[in-house]
């Protein structure tokens, strides 16, 4: 008869050590998710984080990248606005880390310098304004580029907004 090289507990715990380092090697696989960007108008906010697509990784992105993220997103979060109401837009502050800024885009045109701030709000803001030239459109497209130190955009964040009726 021969005895075992492990007793029981051992061989479990051993296991039990494998079975947490496996997990532990599954997960360092994965991609870390982006932080959040908010948008709230009144008491309803939607939080998304920035595309797969859309995201650099911490590579830069092309400008052509950035156009197509801001034009033509695959999955906008919307959030319904009225003439008037106040729009609150804000990051995690691991966003504007290490040097990192953000800008809000609407349509494809810039509405706030690149900022450290986290958070910005346009009280009464009419984003639908048309200036008198026909009607208005019936949603807006809202992105927020992550820019780094050398103003180079990182991410995007898509969001759309939609006129309340």
């Amino acid at each position: 008869m021969t005895a075992p090289l492990f007793p029981g507990r051992a061989r479990r715990s051993v296991a039990a050590l494998g079975a947490v380092s496996a997990g532990l090697l599954l997960l360092s696989a994965c991609d870390k998710p982006t932080p959040l960007a908010t948008v709230t108008v009144g008491s309803s906010s939607v939080s998304a984080e920035s595309e797969s697509n859309c995201s650099s990784n911490g590579q830069d992105l092309s400008m052509d990248k950035v156009q197509e993220c801001l034009t033509d997103p695959k999955n906008a979060k919307s959030i319904e606005y009225g003439r008037g109401d106040t729009l609150r837009l804000g990051v995690e502050p691991e966003i504007v880390e290490d040097g990192k800024k953000w800008q809000a885009v609407l349509d494809g045109q810039p509405i706030t310098e690149p900022s450290s701030n986290t958070y910005r709000s346009f009280q009464g803001a009419d984003v639908f304004a048309t200036g008198g030239q026909g009607e208005a459109p019936q949603s807006k497209l809202l992105g927020f580029v992550q820019v780094g130190e050398d103003g180079k955009p990182l991410n995007v964040w898509s969001f759309k907004l939609q006129l309340k009726k």
